[in-house]
This record gives structure tokens, sequence and C-alpha cells, in this order.
């Protein structure tokens, strides 16, 4: 028997160090050839480790939310002859799994203050059923019930009385001081106070989440713009080539649409299509459009890339934003699936608001946003009328766009949107 040393290999895109995210095996399990051992997450996406031996699991070199250097020891398994660690070396040691623990828990004897049984109220009096007053009808009680009510700042109209006619005697001032001084948790337990908490370690995609926007808040000067815009002819072109085609062809959202806005929008305005390395002072114009389409997952946030937008019609571009959200959702993005975009289009669909600020991302300079659709009055040739009425909610680098040629790009966009005709016009 030997042993088989699995190191973390070379991702590639020059990344020296990747995020441990989740083990698929634990030391004591026997593996074979190509069967997934862990996930690793890059800054593009996440990544399986395959084994490339059969054998059984003898140490874990890392635990799931643990940065690890390309080249460090993954795992150690125990293979048939004699393995990758030459005999008389040691290979350098991984980290041991941590101790299982047991099924059956072993009971510790604590030994606590013993407290004093709470006290049993004794039980209230009982009392004749209070009388009904008309609303100018002065309670009766004693003078010196009055006095005492008085002096508590307690309303006698709202004590009931259970002595003859319904007077208010002084056990029932009593009953009514008590029921005041109840804790409001005692009423009802859905208003109980809550004392709990629970610590969540930000790992894995949520981890490179939150590095990549406070790095993108903290290097880049956001500024947004917002743009009303009429999509009532838009949707009613979508709408009609639904019914003529979607059968055959798919049914149409509003994002392919959105998409071919931006790339005959692009091409009036190629400064806006640039990734920019701040750090080398270069920008680099694209003539090709990859769209990064923001998906929502489980785990986060994920930004798979629709590349050469500029080469596809609207059903091309809706099955490939369909096969791209699938595959970020279950977690089998590429690399080359998450890279590269040199435009971002998010949107919130249903729950898209009415405005929203979206964080760039970088090296881009510019994300386009897209709120929910709404039925507005609208003022058209001196008469109110019902409009489908959407903003775009947008962001750009100011270090690289100027705020005029945000506005003009953005206005492009909107008369695309609002003649739709002329999404087809070459």
């Amino acid at each position: 028997m030997g042993t088989h040393v699995i190191k973390m290999p070379d991702i590639g895109e020059g990344i020296a160090e990747v995020e441990l995210s989740q083990w698929h095996v634990q030391v004591g399990d026997l593996v074979v050839e190509d069967q997934v051992l862990a996930d690793v997450m890059t800054d593009k996406a996440m990544v399986d480790i395959p084994s490339p031996v059969h054998g059984k699991v003898i140490a874990l070199g890392g635990q799931p939310g643990e940065v690890m250097a390309v080249g460090s020891i993954l795992i150690s398994i125990e293979v048939e002859g004699a393995g990758n660690v030459r005999e008389g070396s040691e290979a350098p040691p991984a980290k041991p799994a941590p101790a299982p623990v047991s099924e059956k828990p072993v009971e510790v004897a604590v030994v606590e203050p013993v407290a004093k049984p709470a006290a049993v109220p004794a039980p209230a009096p009982t009392r004749a059923a209070p009388v009904a007053r008309q609303p100018d009808e002065r309670p009766l009680a004693s003078p010196a019930v009055r006095k005492r009510a008085w002096d508590a700042g307690i309303e006698l109209r709202f004590v009931h009385g259970s002595g003859p006619a319904g007077r208010i005697l002084h056990d029932d001032l009593d009953a009514y001081l008590a029921q005041a001084e109840q804790p409001a948790q005692n009423v009802s337990s859905r208003y109980a106070r809550r004392t709990d908490e629970e610590q969540i370690p930000v790992i894995g995609l949520r981890r490179k989440i939150a590095q990549r926007m406070q790095d993108a808040t903290r290097r880049a000067a956001h500024f947004s713009y917002v743009e009303e815009v009429d999509v009532t002819a838009l949707e009613e072109l979508r709408v009609h080539l639904n019914h003529q085609h979607g059968d055959s062809r798919g049914k149409l959202t509003l994002l392919p649409f959105l998409v071919r806005a931006l790339v005959v929008a692009l091409r009036d305005f190629p400064q806006i299509n640039v990734r920019y390395d701040d750090e080398a002072q270069v920008i680099t114009r694209h003539g090709a459009v990859h769209v990064g389409v923001a998906a929502q997952t489980d785990g986060g946030l994920m930004v798979p890339v629709l590349r050469h937008a500029e080469s596809l019609d609207l059903w091309s571009s809706a099955d490939e934003i369909n096969r791209l959200a699938k595959a970020a959702r279950s977690g089998k993005a590429t690399r080359e699936e998450m890279s590269g975009s040199t435009i971002t289009l998010t949107s919130l669909g249903a729950l898209g608001g009415i405005v929203s600020t979206p964080v760039l991302n970088l090296p881009e300079v510019a994300i386009v946003g897209v709120n929910r659709i709404v039925e507005r009055p609208v003022v058209i040739k001196g008469q109110i009328v019902v409009r489908k009425m959407m903003n775009l909610s947008s962001s750009f680098d100011h270090r690289v766009v100027d705020g005029m040629d945000a506005a003009q790009f953005i206005q492009a966009i909107r008369g695309l949107l609002e003649q739709p005709a002329c999404l087809f016009v070459e």
C-alpha cells in the first residue's frame, strides 16, 4: 500500500490561491477515479477537483472556507501500490480531519443553583359579571376608592366593578393594577423577547461577492443615471412574437430585446463597451459585445457571460441566456462562461422596484439595471392614456465615462425600446 498526495492544481489565469468551498468526501471514504473530491472557488467560478486514483481517504488538507495556495496539499489517499510519495520520504503532513463526533452523546453532570419555586398566585376572588354602563354614566365607587384611583392615575370607567350594581371596590383596583403590571411577553408569546444569535462564516461564493462589491465601490467612481421608458409597443411586439413563434422557437422574455438594444446602442458609444485596467492605466475597447447577465442563485448573485451578443438573434440570445442561468444555478458554469464580459445587464424582474443603483462589475465601466414594468397615466398629445412604463437604472465609472456620454447612451437605448422596429434596422 502507498500514499497518493493530491495537491491544489493550477487553475490557470495566474490564480495563486483558491478557497476551499466544500468537501464531497471525508476521512475513511473509498473513492474511485474521476470522483469529485472537493469544490474550490476562484475569482471567476466554482471548480470541481476530481480524484485521479482509486483508494481510501486518509487525510484532508483544509477546512471549508480556508484559502489555500496552488501547490499545497489538498488530500491524501491510500492506494494499491507505491503511490506518488517515494519510500523514505515523508509527504508534507495534511491537516487532520476533525475528530468524529460520537453518535451517543456523553451525559455531563452540571451543577446549577437550585431556584426557589415560583410562588403560585392565589386565585382571584370570584366576582359578579361587570355591569354595562351608559356612555355618560358615572361609575359607582366610594370616596376612598375614587381618591385612590385619582392618586394612581386610573380612570374608573376602565375598571370593572364587582360590587352590587357594578360598584367598584378596592379589590377591583388591585386587580386592575396587577393586570397593568404584567410584562408584555406574558400576554402573548408572539411578542416575547429573543436573545438568540447565530454567527455565520462568510465563505465560498458569498465571500467572493463581498470582496468584489467592496473592491468595486472602493476603486470605481460610481455615478447612476435613471431614465423612464415607455415599453408599450415593445410589449405588444413581444406578445405577438410569442403568439406566432412561441410554440416552435420558445417564449421570449424582455431580456433578449434589452440585449439587442445594448448591441445596437453601443455601435455609437464604443467608449462604453470597454474594460479599464486602473493599475496599468489602460482602457481596452472591444468590438465584440460580451454581455454579463446577472443571475440569482441559491449561493448568491452570479454573472455568466453571453458572448458575442452582436451575432445572436432574439431566440438565440434567449436560449443562451437560459442555458447560462441554469449552469450558474446548478454550479456547473465554467470559468470561460463566468468571465470576460464587457458590459453587464441586471434585472430584478417583477421585484425590480422603481429605482436601483447597481454596483459595477469591474473592470467594466457600465452596468444597465432593469426595473419592473408598471402601468402609469401618461400625457400624450394633451390626452391622458395608460402606458406600460419601465425605468432603466444604470451605473457608470466616472473615471472613464463622462456624464453626457452616459445619459446619451441610455437615451439611445430608450429610443430603441420605444420604437422596437429600430432594433432590427441595420
